[in-house]
């Protein structure tokens, strides 16, 4: 076995490998550019290398770089993770010359599998079935070629990935101006606008078969089902599939083994199979789509239904040893599934975002790889991931509980997230019964998408919470508590809330619309609630099912963007002094209009603008109210 391996990635998987390493005694060492100097993976590692700028190009796609660490640093071996050179040919090549391991498949076997249409043909030689469709050399002729496979077709760039370059085309006449537009996104993307022709599929369903290769043999662990997706990305994916049968699962596992044995694949691979499943599953309903030669992302539900660590096996074999088992040793026990959490706005089109994240907390009960930490920076440099939260349970009904309690369970502030869209989907009716294709979420983003609102409960809690910041106390009494007043702003909605203090730690809140007595610890009109609230540098949170967040405007603040539009209020409760202007009056940005004297403080209203007076709804020696409206300008034109 290795005595050391440098782990040419970062992140989430970085961290994953690690973990399995040390737990083996492999020390770890681990690169990072300038924007992860102080990320999980370096903190974890054993020794850390600097190899370069926040850009991928500048760093972690810069191999000669990463080989000159792992020698300077006496490794062994190399583990690519996935993404950035796992699947390149020629830094497995530079590794051996180098005289490092490349912890994968060889730079032959990356190269068969590397171009769709290449590797199509491979497979159709290995008896294993392919899509129906074109995947010659020449790109004469295409138009031709669909009308012979008949429409509906897909168009796929052979170099694809990611849905880039793919386009879907139902009618001849839509052809040509689809081809172009999927070869100059492919030519753009990837260097290359060769494209092949598929069947399309009406009902599809990706699912994706496990397989491990020592370089003459190979075994397979069984399926996953990733046909939860957006935009041709995995969102939550499960193993084993739902509805799948004894008979197909023999025939993909069969077809998967074929596939990885005629290349001599060794390591961790998927092969990825496009199902149509408009009768259901069936054994001849399957087709070979692409194999991913390196570990996935979602590798952790097979290793929780098979009791396997596949970074574990891909050391070993990598160091040497044959498979560590054969097929008929390998069953599977129970229903997994596997999360993805992003820094991601969903509403917005899943925009990926960024941030800091002030506060970050994991359920007990399931298993979380991340690499990130509270306090680490959502960076625009890389994918942002967050986590991938996974859940085991005997059966698939119990497991989807599982992932919903650990979805709700689940705790981040300082960014926008994908949090509640995956809980939607986990309480999705029809993805309860099994009923997924990879349309679904594309059908349904709009109900999926939808951001929970908070209610008047939620919204008390977080009153309390902020009563010790932007809070004012509005006047002063001998006898009475004295109510503080909290604005919570929330997707551009502002509310105003008083909190009065009862006795240590109970509150009276009173909201636009309701009103509530609140307790710490947490209970809300003398009822527990299983609530956590946080205040952090980015607003204010309440976790209680969902993640509400809430930023903490000034009073003043509020008050003054008010003005800017034309309303001079009274920022909080108080006496009006004088007032300096009468309708009709023009008046010029800046200038005094009124004066409020409130907490024992004078403060000078002014206008955010020029403009006309239209109103004056006080005059000196009035008591107001917070938010009463003092002047109003007239409206711009």
């Amino acid at each position: 076995m290795f005595k050391k391996i440098l782990i040419a990635n970062r992140g989430e998987i970085a961290c994953r490998v690690i973990d399995t390493a040390r737990a083996m005694g492999v020390r770890c060492v681990a690169v990072y550019s300038d924007a992860d100097a102080g990320a999980r993976h370096v903190q974890m590692a054993d020794e850390a290398v600097h190899i370069g700028g926040p850009k991928p190009a500048d760093s972690y796609l810069r191999g000669d770089v990463i080989i000159e660490a792992a020698k300077a640093t006496g490794a062994e071996a190399v583990h690519p993770g996935y993404g950035f050179l796992s699947e390149n040919p020629g830094f497995v090549e530079a590794c051996e010359a180098a005289g490092l391991v490349f912890i994968g498949p060889s730079a032959k076997a990356i190269r068969a599998m590397g171009l769709k249409d290449a590797a199509k043909a491979l497979m159709e030689k290995a008896g294993v079935p392919v899509v129906p469709g074109y995947h010659g050399e020449s790109q004469d002729g295409l138009a031709e070629r669909a009308a012979e496979i008949g429409y509906p077709v897909l168009i796929k760039a052979v170099a694809g990935g990611g849905g880039k370059g793919m386009r879907r085309v139902t009618q001849a006449e839509d052809f040509a101006d689809a081809l172009a537009s999927a070869q100059g996104e492919a030519a753009t993307a990837f260097g290359n606008d060769a494209v092949l022709i598929e069947k399309f599929v009406a009902t599809p369903r990706h699912i994706e078969v496990q397989v491990f290769g020592d370089g003459e043999k190979a075994v397979h662990l069984f399926e996953r089902d990733c046909s939860l997706q957006r935009r041709h990305q995995k969102v939550i994916e499960e193993a084993p599939a739902p509805g799948m049968t004894g008979e197909m699962r023999a025939a993909m596992g069969e077809a998967a083994v074929r596939a990885a044995e005629a290349i001599g694949y060794k390591g961790a691979g998927t092969v990825e199979f496009i199902v149509d499943a408009s009768d259901g599953l069936r054994a001849d309903r399957f087709y070979f789509m692409e194999m991913n030669t390196r570990l996935q992302v979602e590798h952790p539900v097979t290793e929780a239904i098979t009791g396997v660590d596949l970074v574990e096996w891909q050391l070993r074999v990598a160091a040497g040893e044959p498979l560590p088992v054969a097929q008929e040793d390998l069953s599977i026990t129970g229903h997994a599934f596997e999360a993805r959490l992003y820094a991601e706005d969903v509403p917005k089109g899943f925009l990926p975002a960024t941030g800091t994240l002030a506060h970050l907390v994991f359920p007990e009960g399931a298993r979380a790889d991340t690499g990130v930490r509270p306090g680490d920076e959502i960076s625009p440099w890389y994918d942002p991931m967050i986590a991938k939260l996974i859940v085991h349970g005997a059966t698939r009904e119990i497991a989807l509980q599982k992932l919903e309690q650990a979805l709700a369970g689940t705790q981040v502030a300082g960014s926008v997230t994908n949090l509640a869209f995956l809980r939607a989907l986990a309480r999705h009716e029809g993805f309860g019964r099994g009923e997924v294709d990879t349309g679904l979420i594309d059908r349904e983003v709009d109900a999926l998408s939808a951001a929970p609102e908070p209610c008047s409960r939620v919204r008390a809690l977080a009153a309390v919470g902020a009563v010790e910041r932007g809070s004012v106390l509005e006047g002063f009494t001998l006898w009475d508590p004295v109510p503080q007043r909290v604005v919570l702003a929330r997707d551009g909605q502002v509310e105003t809330a008083r909190v009065t203090t009862l006795a240590a730690g109970s509150y009276r809140v009173t909201l636009e619309d309701a009103e509530h007595a609140v307790a710490h610890g947490w209970s809300v009109d003398g009822a527990p609630v299983p609530a956590e609230v946080v205040r952090h540098a980015a607003g204010l949170s309440v976790f209680w099912g969902n993640n509400y967040h809430f930023d903490l405007p000034d009073p003043l603040d509020v008050a003054a963007e008010a003005a800017g539009a034309g309303r001079i209020e009274a920022p909080m409760p108080g006496l009006v002094k004088a007032v300096f202007v009468e309708a009709g009056a023009r008046v010029s940005a800046g200038d005094r209009l009124a004066v409020l004297e409130a907490m024992k403080m004078e403060h000078v209203l002014t206008a955010g603008r020029d403009g006309v007076v239209a109103e004056v709804l006080a005059e000196a020696g009035a008591q107001v109210e917070a938010g009463a409206p003092l002047i109003v300008l007239e409206d711009e034109e």
